[in-house]
């Protein structure tokens, strides 16, 4: 019972650590190689990794019209970032300017020969087997390849969330002191004293 309770911990702990690893924002510093537009059909295999049919670009619901933004890293690894309005739709972006932030990346573009260094932040997952992408939600033009930044944003919300789990355990606990086992030693009671009289009846 000890290990099937600590499985279900374990699992629940896997599902909410890929939830946040794919919605927090995540920062990648890279060269701009191309932008463009592709009709890129959208199946019920990846369809919760897009926009909602009537946010952003996209028009129809099996096969849209979506931005995309090519890129290299420094090292030579190439990513490829969808460029979608997120509307209200979940993550909590409420990115609106796709069509300017596809006018930014263009702006950007550079060669290997003379790169600009930009930082794209992001947020999703790039799965090739699902035709999914990561979706940039904001550039940022950086001095060079080298330049670091610090997630304050996720550490702040990773914070909060730590916390949260705390207070609502502490709750939790404090509920099972004050209310669940009271309730426990008086039914145990009970049935103490419902197996004695019982008991000397026979």
């Amino acid at each position: 019972m000890r290990k099937l309770k600590w499985g279900f911990w374990g699992v629940v702990a896997l599902i909410a650590a890929l939830f946040l690893q794919y919605t927090l924002p995540s920062h990648d510093v890279v060269r701009i190689t191309e932008v463009y537009n592709r009709l890129t059909t959208v199946s019920w295999e990846n369809r919760y990794f897009y926009a909602s049919p009537d946010s952003g670009t996209a028009e129809a619901r099996d096969t849209r019209d979506i931005r995309f933004i090519a890129a290299a890293f420094p090292d030579g690894r190439v990513k490829v970032y969808r460029n979608e309005d997120t509307g209200w739709i979940w993550p909590p972006y409420f990115k609106y300017d796709s069509s300017n932030l596809q006018a930014v990346a263009s702006n950007l573009k550079s060669s290997d020969a003379n790169p600009k260094w930009v930082m794209v932040t992001h947020y999703g997952w790039r799965l090739a087997w699902l035709s999914i992408y990561p979706n940039a939600v904001r550039i940022t033009e950086v001095p060079g390849p080298d330049y670091r930044y610090f997630p304050w944003l996720n550490v702040v919300i990773l914070a909060l969330l730590a916390f949260v789990v705390f207070m609502v355990r502490r709750m939790w606990l404090q509920f099972v002191e004050r209310v669940v086992d009271p309730a426990r030693a008086r039914a145990q009671n009970w049935w103490d004293r419902l197996r004695a009289r019982l008991g000397r009846k026979t």
